[in-house]
Formats: structure tokens, C-alpha cells, sequence
């Protein structure tokens, strides 16, 4: 059984001699309640393959499948909330264009506030709120309508190193309490380690799986722990000689 299973996936962009393979037969297949980050050099097709997992764009051959055809949840690196509304009408307003009813939806905010650790925070305006913050009034958001799978493109990677650990004991707890299936991409091999089940590394473009990290490593985790550092070692080598490769 899968959440996501793409199956031979190619994109290109643009026609004729001018035509850019991005991707190039990528085919992944993502276990409900995993998680898995995919890394990979700039270029390499990561946010790409994330878009046509979410919808946003059209695969130029093979096939996106997500669980019971459903609509993932999708978080970028900015948390692109509405400035002039506050933290709770940002996070109530995907409910209100689903039609659910006003005093289900001020239940499911609050809910969902708490669940972020911003139930103090519901009346503040997006500017009032720490980055940090902010990245969580977007993940409550994000997790409005009880999406079962959540893409994430380097959600924490404006953030400072302090924020940022903090934010992954916090995702990996929702992660855990809600039993998402998480697809993550991030530039932090670090992180990816620090954080999934298993860590893909995509070859720069065209995009290709060129290989596949599972990480045993007990949870909870620390990014600084030599366990995630011998882990993220290894995978930084396979993607140093993929950069050297590509480069000549």
C-alpha cells in the first residue's frame, strides 16, 4: 500500500531545441506514515516533482497517484499568510471556502492552534509573529482539512538554526500524533537525516533517483547527535561526487 506512488515520471518545459528536461523517469513510492525527504543539488528537479505531487502541474509522461485521490496538504519556505487577517482567520479560511459551518470551523481552529502551540495567539496579526511562528500558523492551516499526506518544500530553511530545532521536534510530534505521511525537501542533508525515514537523493538534471538512505536511527533525534551526523556524512558524499560528476 502507498500514499504517493509516481511511476516513470518525466517533465519537460519548453519545445524544440530550446526544451529543458527537468525530470527524467523518476519513480518513488511513499508508504502511508512515512517520511521521506528528498535532497539533492539546486536544480536537480526536487520542488518540481513536489508540485506535480500536490497537482499544481502536469507530469509530461508517466503517473502521480496520491491516497484516495485526495488533495495533499503543501507548505513552502515563506508561510504566505494573508497579512491583513489574523493568525485564526488565516487558519480558518480554507475551512470557510469548503463550506464547513461556522461553529465547526471555530472548533477545528482552535483545535488546531492548540495542536501548534498558538492558542494564545489566534487574535494576533501575521506581522506581530515570530518567523518561527508564523511557520506554524501555516502548518495549522495547512492541516485544515485533515489532509492525510503534507509536502513540504524547505519549510525551515529561512529560519535560524535555534528556531528551526525547535520546529522539527514540533512537526516530528504532529507527524507522530496524526500519523501523516510527510514528503519534505530540503537542501539541509542535515536536516533530512535529523528528521525521515528515508532520505533520496535526486541526481542533478535531468532529476533522477540515484539512490535511497534509510535512517534507523531511534526517535526522538538530535541534529547534532553523531548517529545523524554519520548519517548525513554519507549521504553528503554520495551528493558531493554526483556535483563533481555532473560538473564535468
Amino acid at each position: 500500500m502507498t500514499s504517493v506512488a509516481l511511476t516513470g515520471i518525466t517533465k519537460v518545459y519548453g519545445r524544440g531545441p530550446n526544451a529543458v528536461l527537468a525530470l527524467d523517469q523518476v519513480s518513488l513510492d511513499v508508504r502511508p506514515g512515512e517520511f521521506v525527504c528528498l535532497v539533492g543539488a539546486s536544480g536537480c528537479g526536487k520542488s518540481t516533482l513536489l508540485n506535480l505531487m500536490a497537482g499544481l502541474d502536469r507530469p509530461s509522461g508517466g503517473s502521480v497517484a496520491v491516497e484516495g485521490d485526495s488533495t495533499p496538504g503543501l507548505m513552502f519556505q515563506e508561510p504566505a499568510l494573508f497579512p491583513w487577517l489574523t493568525v485564526e482567520a488565516n487558519v480558518e479560511l480554507p475551512l470557510k471556502l469548503a463550506g464547513v459551518a461556522r461553529a465547526e470551523r471555530k472548533a477545528r481552529v482552535a483545535e488546531l492552534l492548540g495542536t501548534v502551540h498558538l492558542g494564545e495567539f489566534g487574535d494576533r496579526q501575521p506581522h506581530e509573529l515570530s518567523g518561527g511562528m508564523r511557520q506554524r500558523a501555516a502548518l495549522a492551516r495547512t492541516l485544515a482539512l485533515d489532509t492525510r499526506v503534507l509536502l513540504m518544500d524547505e519549510p525551515f530553511g529561512a529560519l535560524d538554526a535555534m528556531t528551526r530545532d525547535i520546529l522539527h521536534d514540533e512537526l516530528e510530534r504532529i507527524w507522530s500524533e496524526r500519523q501523516l505521511t510527510v514528503v519534505f525537501v530540503t537542501h539541509n542533508v542535515r536536516e533530512a537525516a535529523r528528521l525521515s525515514d528515508r532520505i533520496v537523493l535526486l541526481s542533478s538534471r535531468p532529476g533522477r533517483v540515484i539512490s535511497e538512505t534509510r535512517v534507523d536511527i531511534p526517535r526522538p533525534r538530535r541534529i547534532d547527535s553523531p548517529e545523524v551526523a554519520a548519517v548525513a556524512a554519507k549521504v553528503t558524499e554520495e551528493l558531493r561526487k554526483e556535483v563533481g560528476r555532473h560538473g564535468q
